[in-house]
């Protein structure tokens, strides 16, 4: 399989308010119909973070891509937001913009926001069961 494109994931804070509205919008907005996704949680997003040992302390959200390959890459933070633009294309690609602004600031922007999102946008008991037409698309539901 090694060579072939493998459709990305995008690990979640499934207990997040914001970040289930944003899987959301992901879902109805996809071109690709093809992005999966997966809680922080999970035992799939449990098996990324032994691949890639850095990213053990992430909290919100990590966009693999080829995920299980030898090529397999994980963006955090606001590198994910900026390859979730990537990947949704399209009027979404105007967001590439942020990357004027250096990585750094943008993350340290992305970091104050993630570190009060439960305050402004509410958290959920348990992570949402997704909707039966979009499940499959969902590893470890």
């Amino acid at each position: 399989m090694s060579g072939e494109t493998v459709s990305p994931v995008l690990l979640y804070d499934g207990v997040c308010g914001v970040c289930n509205s944003a899987v959301r919008t992901i879902l109805r907005f996809d071109p690709h119909g093809t992005l999966r996704f997966a809680a922080l949680d999970s035992d799939y997003a449990q098996a990324v973070v032994a691949r890639h040992p850095t990213i053990k302390d992430v909290d919100s959200v990590v966009f693999v891509d080829q995920p299980g390959e030898p090529e397999e890459r994980v963006a955090v933070r606001s590198a994910a937001a900026m390859r979730v633009v990537d990947y949704l294309g399209g009027p979404w690609k105007l967001f590439g913009v942020a990357r004027i602004i250096p990585a750094p600031v943008r993350d340290w922007l992305y970091d104050k926001v993630a570190g009060i999102r439960y305050r402004i946008f509410g958290k959920y008991d348990t992570c949402p069961v997704p909707p039966p037409e979009v499940r499959a698309r969902f590893l470890d539901a």
